[in-house]
This record gives structure tokens, sequence and C-alpha cells, in this order.
């Protein structure tokens, strides 16, 4: 484990996945977790996550839900699964006891109370089923056929000039476009 990025991590009061992994987090391949992702780590063993995972900027994965501490002196526990191929959008929250099953779309800013079936895009607050994921991706599909679309050179991973940068913001104007 990069020992400077275990610092960084502590420093910000978060631990790494690595660091959450050998406390007992169960972790699939092809995990992308953006930045600001809290992955519950005082009780991260009740979390597993499946492969090919992305958690974008800001997503919460609770397994303990502290509002009956007061008034019960117990805090409610329960385990978190992620299947795999799943989305979550930013700032989402996930409770604990839920399971999102394989092939989920969250939509961002999502409250995550019950469970969410397979092949499915969920969203809202709290996140309710919206339609089956094969339809939404058909959908995207037949706007992508209309819109604009673009290739890695228009990202800052590719650092793309100020000039497409312009270029791609008139190009989406009232409308939405795609990028690789």
């Amino acid at each position: 484990m990069n020992i400077l990025k275990e610092f960084v991590y502590r420093l910000r009061g978060e631990f790494t996945t690595e660091r959450l992994i050998q406390m007992g987090m169960k972790v699939g391949k092809g995990f992308k977790r953006l930045n600001g992702v809290i992955l519950d780590p005082s009780h991260c063993w009740l979390i597993e996550i499946g492969d090919n995972v992305t958690m974008a900027p800001r997503v919460h994965i609770l397994c303990h839900d502290a509002s009956t501490k007061q008034f019960l002196n117990y805090t409610k526990i329960g385990c978190v699964a992620i299947g795999s191929n799943v989305f979550i959008g930013a700032e989402t929250v996930v409770l604990p006891g839920v399971t999102i099953g394989d092939n989920v779309i969250i939509g961002a800013n999502s409250t995550v109370t019950h469970d969410i079936p397979e092949n499915s895009v969920a969203a809202g607050s709290p996140a309710r089923v919206i339609c089956p994921l094969e339809d939404y991706l058909n959908k995207e599909k037949l706007r992508m056929s209309t819109s604009p679309c673009y290739g890695e050179a228009y990202t800052l991973r590719q650092n793309a000039s100020m000039e497409k940068r312009m270029q791609q913001k008139e190009e989406l104007l009232g409308k939405i476009g795609y990028i690789d």
C-alpha cells in the first residue's frame, strides 16, 4: 500500500479502499471510487461490492444508522451488498440493510432505503425503480444517434485544448451529448 496515499486519506479523516479491504470489506474487480466517497469505516466488513462498480463523487455507503442510539441505546446496523456492473450517481446515500442487484444505475442525489432489483434504473429520495435498464439504454442509444459524441481528445485526461473545450460548450448549448 502506498504510505503517502494512506497518510493523505487519514489526514482527511478517510480510509483508502485498500485499508478498508484489510479491515474486512469485500470488493470485486474494476471498482472505481471517485472523490469523497465514504465507505462506512466503522462497519466496513458489512460491505460487499461486486465487479465493475463505479461510485461517483460523494457517495456514502452506510452500514450503521445512529438515529436510534439516543432513544434505544442501540445503533441500527446492516449489511450493504452491491452487485456487479453498478453505477451509483454523485451525492447518493445507501443505507444499512440494502442490496443493489447486478446491472443497476442509481441516479445522482438518491437515497437508497430499500433493495433495488437487478437490471434496473432507480433514482429519488427515497430511490424508486424508474425503468428497466434495457429501456433506459435503448432511449440513450436513440438520443446518441442525433447528439454530439466526443472522443477522449475532448477530456482533461487528454489535455483538451481550450479551442476543443469551447467548441464542445457551444455544441452542447441546450442539449445533451456523450463522451468516450
